[in-house]
């Protein structure tokens, strides 16, 4: 069997909680459909949605690059899976345009570049059905403070810090009370909240190349922290599921 690489090992750590999350919904009846309909916005050349698929879901991402979507359906075609994935050109603003009701919506990594997150998020709850959930991944404040001033930049975790939203390329960063509050006026339930790479951008990627069992190691140690609520503001993204 060959051995994951370098770059697969890293993509588990980051990704690993997020994975959990996400199949508790799938596996567990939560969404009563043993073959769901999501979407993925913003899910570039498939990283989610063709897994998803191969599990026997049908997925639609939306995403505004060309490149990315090419790219999605030759990793969905090389993958047997082309029947079960759509793409779409188009962000968030085009959402209720391109999707009609679905079980789940995947926004991972998104919300933080949209201009007004409180529309985005009543969007997303507007293609939902009643009882759909929605996998929502944002980049934290905390932690974004505290990479910022170990990078000697100091001005910029003071401004972030102050909760200044202007935070350049990166987009906005959200607090746990930020998600929650913004997803109670979009109208969905009390979300579960869980804590993401956690120690995974502290590790060197050197130690996981070379130490055997290491990724697998810090990879149940991100899962043994994520419900802990002391490691939320240590956290470099936050993972909630919301249910509509």
């Amino acid at each position: 069997m060959a051995q994951p690489s370098a770059s697969d090992r890293r993509q588990s750590v980051r990704t690993g909680v997020v994975w959990d999350g996400v199949r508790s919904l799938l596996g567990g009846g939560e969404l009563g459909a043993e073959q769901a309909r999501i979407v993925d916005i913003g899910g570039g050349t498939g990283g989610f949605a063709v897994p998803l698929a191969e599990l026997g879901h049908t997925v639609q991402v939306i995403d505004p690059s060309p490149d990315a979507l090419a790219a999605l359906d030759r990793r969905a075609r090389e993958r047997g899976v082309a029947d079960r994935v759509s793409g779409q050109q188009g962000d968030l603003s085009d959402l209720p345009d391109l999707v009609d009701e679905v079980d789940l919506v995947l926004c991972h990594g998104v919300l933080e570049m949209v201009e007004d997150p409180a529309a985005s998020l009543a969007a997303i709850a507007g293609v939902l059905r009643s009882g759909g959930h929605l996998s929502l991944l944002v980049a934290q404040r905390h932690a974004a403070v505290v990479a910022r001033a170990m990078a000697g930049h100091f001005q910029a975790a003071r401004e972030l810090l102050d909760g200044d939203r202007a935070t350049g390329r990166g987009g906005h960063r959200f607090t746990h009370d930020e998600v929650v509050d913004l997803l109670g006026a979009a109208g969905f339930e009390q979300p579960s909240v869980q804590a993401v790479r956690v120690f995974a951008d502290l590790v060197p990627g050197s130690l996981l190349d070379l130490e055997p069992g290491a990724t697998g190691a810090l990879v149940e140690l991100e899962r043994a922290v994520a419900t802990r609520p002391e490691y939320l503001p240590l956290a470099t993204q936050l993972h909630a599921l919301a249910r509509r």
